[in-house]
C-alpha cells in the first residue's frame, strides 16, 4: 500500500517514525521511572528512566535503520548497479522494477533512461554487427587462402610475444603447447636458436633462413625468418609435411593492438590490456585439503575479449575413485578419467597455459588451494596475481548482493548452456563472459589498474572466508 508514495514522503516517514517512535519511548520510560521513584526513592526513578531511555532508544534506531537499509538503501544500491552494467557492459535487459518498488518515481525514472539507452544501444549494435558480418567474411576468406598456400605464419612482435598465427601456425604450435596470443614465442621454439636468428635478420636486414628447433628439443621445422617495419618479425614455417584434416583447420587469430602494447609491471598495466587466464575445476569433493581434482577447464582473454580456439579442457586422474554423487554434478566419471594425466601433468600443462597472465576463478581460492597443494609435484610457483569474480561482484553489485555464478550470469546476461552448467569449461566459459563485462564497469569506478582492483577486493575478503 506504500508501493505509489515518493521517495522523499518514504523519508520524511522514517523521520516521522524516529520522532513519534522517541516521544512515545520517552514517555513510556518516565512513567516507569516515576513509579519506581514513588515505591523507592528519586535517584533509583530517574537512573531507570534513563536507562529504559538509552536503551530504548538504540533499539528504535536499529529498527528503523533495519526498515530503511531493506526498503531504501538496498534498493538504491542495487538499481545504480543495473544503471552501471547497462552503461558500461552493454547490458540490455530491463530494470528490475520490483527491487525499486519502494522508491518512488526513481525506479520508472531509471527504467525509461535504461529503455531509451537500450534502443540506441541496439541501434549502434546493428550498424556494428553489419560491418562485422562483412570483417569476418573478409577474414573467412583470408583464412580459406592462407590454408591453400603450404606456409604456416606466426605474427611476432619487438618484445617476441606472439600476435597472429593462422590455422595451420596452430597446428605447429600446438605441438609445442597450446597456442596462446601474447605469449612468448619461445614458448614454442628454441630461445637460444630464435635469438641468433633474430641477431643475423636484424644486421642484414633480410630474411634469413634456418632450422628451427622446438621448445621440447624433439622437433624441428623449416623455417624462414622475415623483419617488419617498427620492430618485430614473421616466422614462415613449411607446412607442407603437416598433415591437416579440414576439420582441424582453426581460424586466423590475432590482436593487432599487441604491436603496440608496452611491457612492464602487471599491476601497473590498465584493466583492459592484460592477458587473463580464467578457468574452474571439477573435483572429487569440496574439501580442497583431502580431494582431488578431476578436470580443468580454462580459456582466455587478451586485450578484453576471449579468443576463440585458445582453451583448456583437460580430465585429471585422480588417483582414486570420483564418488557417484559428485559424478552426478559434473559428468564425470571413472572410466572417463582412466588414461587421463594425473594432478602433476596436468598441473604444469595449466601453469604453461596460465603464464606470464593474471588468474581468474569464482571463489578462486577454493580452486588455487587444490593447486597449491600439489605444487611440489608439479615442480611449479603458482605465483601468479589471481582475481576473483565473487569479490568483484562485491565491489560493483554490493557485498549484501547474491554473488553465486548463476546469479552473476543473470545480472550480466550471460547464458550458460545447460549441458555445460557444472563442467569445468563451460564453467570457466561463462565466468570468462561475466569477467569481461565487469572490466569496463571497474574501469568505470575509477579502478583503472590491476593494483587498484586487488586493493579494493581486499575490502571484501569475509565473503570468501564464508564461502569456504
Amino acid at each position: 500500500m506504500f508501493s505509489g508514495l515518493s521517495l522523499r514522503l518514504r523519508i520524511f516517514l522514517f523521520f516521522c517514525l524516529i520522532a513519534l517512535g522517541g516521544t512515545a519511548l520517552a514517555g513510556a520510560a518516565l512513567w516507569f521511572g516515576y513509579t519506581r521513584a514513588l515505591s523507592t526513592d528519586d535517584a533509583n526513578g530517574f537512573t531507570l528512566a534513563a536507562i529504559l531511555i538509552a536503551f530504548g532508544f538504540t533499539a528504535l534506531c536499529a529498527g528503523i535503520w533495519l526498515l530503511f537499509d531493506e526498503n531504501v538503501a538496498k534498493p538504491i544500491e542495487r538499481l545504480s548497479a543495473e544503471l552501471r552494467a547497462r552503461a558500461h557492459a552493454g547490458i540490455a535487459t530491463r530494470v528490475d522494477a520490483d527491487a525499486a518498488r519502494y522508491l518512488g518515481d526513481l525506479g520508472p525514472a531509471a527504467s525509461a533512461l535504461s529503455s531509451q539507452l537500450s534502443a540506441s544501444t541496439l541501434a549502434s549494435a546493428d550498424r556494428i554487427a553489419a560491418e562485422t558480418a562483412r570483417l569476418e567474411s573478409e577474414k573467412a576468406r583470408l583464412t580459406a587462402l592462407l590454408t591453400e598456400i603450404p606456409v604456416a605464419t606466426i605474427l611476432v612482435g619487438s618484445a617476441d610475444q606472439i600476435v597472429l598465427y593462422d590455422g595451420q601456425a596452430a597446428e605447429v604450435l600446438a605441438s609445442q603447447g597450446i597456442p596462446r596470443l601474447n605469449a612468448p614465442v619461445t614458448d614454442y621454439f628454441d630461445g637460444a636458436t630464435l635469438a641468433g636468428l633474430r641477431r643475423q635478420m636484424n644486421r642484414t636486414g633480410r630474411e634469413v633462413t634456418a632450422t628451427l628447433p622446438g621448445h621440447d628439443g624433439a622437433q624441428s621445422y623449416d623455417a624462414r625468418l622475415r623483419p617488419m617495419d617498427g620492430g618485430g618479425y614473421i616466422i614462415l614455417v613449411d607446412a607442407s609435411l603437416l598433415d591437416l584434416p579440414p576439420e582441424a583447420a582453426r581460424p586466423l587469430t590475432y590482436d593487432f593492438a599487441l604491436l603496440d602494447q608496452a611491457s612492464g609491471a602487471l599491476d601497473a598495466m590498465p584493466l583492459g590490456r592484460l592477458t587473463y587466464t580464467v578457468f574452474d575445476t571439477e573435483t572429487t569433493g569440496l574439501l580442497p585439503h583431502k580431494d582431488e581434482i578431476v578436470q580443468i577447464g580454462a580459456v582466455r582473454i587478451v586485450n578484453g575479449r576471449i579468443v576463440p580456439g585458445e582453451r583448456m579442457d583437460q580430465l585429471v586422474n585422480p588417483g582414486r575413485p570420483i564418488p557417484p554423487a559428485s559424478s552426478k554434478v559434473h559428468g564425470v566419471t571413472d572410466a572417463m578419467v582412466a588414461t587421463a594425466p594425473g594432478i602433476a601433468e596436468a598441473g604444469r600443462r595449466f601453469h604453461t597455459f596460465a603464464r606470464d597472465s593474471v588468474i581468474v576463478a569464482h571463489n578462486a581460492p577454493f580452486d588455487m588451494a587444490f593447486l597449491h597443494r600439489h605444487k611440489a609435484r608439479m615442480g611449479v610457483e603458482w605465483t601468479h596475481p589471481i582475481l576473483d569474480t565473487v569479490l568483484l561482484s562485491a565491489i560493483l553489485f554490493g557485498a549484501s548482493q547474491t554473488h553465486t555464478l548463476d546469479a552473476l550470469c543473470d545480472r550480466l546476461a550471460v547464458t550458460i548452456p545447460p549441458d555445460l552448467r557444472h563442467t569445468a569449461l563451460g564453467d570457466a566459459h561463462a565466468t570468462a563472459e561475466v569477467f569481461s563485462r565487469m572490466l569496463p564497469m571497474l574501469e568505470a569506478r575509477g579502478m583503472a589498474t590491476l593494483s587498484d582492483v586487488l586493493a579494493e577486493t581486499k575490502r571484501h575478503g569475509r565473503l570468501i572466508e564464508d564461502m569456504n
